[in-house]
């Protein structure tokens, strides 16, 4: 159940104006669990290839303040998810329109042929 609010959170950011954040805390998570949730979830996009952002992870604080710990663990692995989701429904996209392109083509070809045995 968490984790389903945690996605909410994200994706209610790319709808609204507060950053995630600002989310975060205004629905009662911690500052150090909001301030992990940031620096993970820019990691993991990151991770997954974006080349805007970067890696955050403040090691000490990791180490040591558990809210911290979570926040980051569950923003790199969401961001890097959704970041790749993105990522493989895009290559989809290209794949299919490719794919859509070359049987029209193809249709086109037959017909033309159709129509010069006449």
């Amino acid at each position: 159940m968490r984790r389903y609010w945690l996605v909410m959170v994200v994706m209610g950011v790319l709808t609204g104006c507060q950053t995630t954040h600002e989310q975060l805390i205004n629905q009662g998570y911690p500052p150090a669990y909001a301030d992990g949730f940031q620096d993970g979830c820019s990691s993991g996009r990151q991770a997954a290839g974006v080349m805007a952002g970067d890696f955050r992870k403040d090691v000490p604080r990791y180490l040591h303040n558990r809210q911290y710990e979570s926040g980051w663990d569950d923003g790199f692995r969401q961001c890097h998810a959704m970041q790749e989701n993105q990522d493989l429904q895009e290559y989809r996209a290209r794949h299919w329109d490719d794919r859509d392109e070359q049987w029209q083509e193809e249709k086109d070809r037959d017909a033309a042929r159709a129509y010069r045995r006449k």
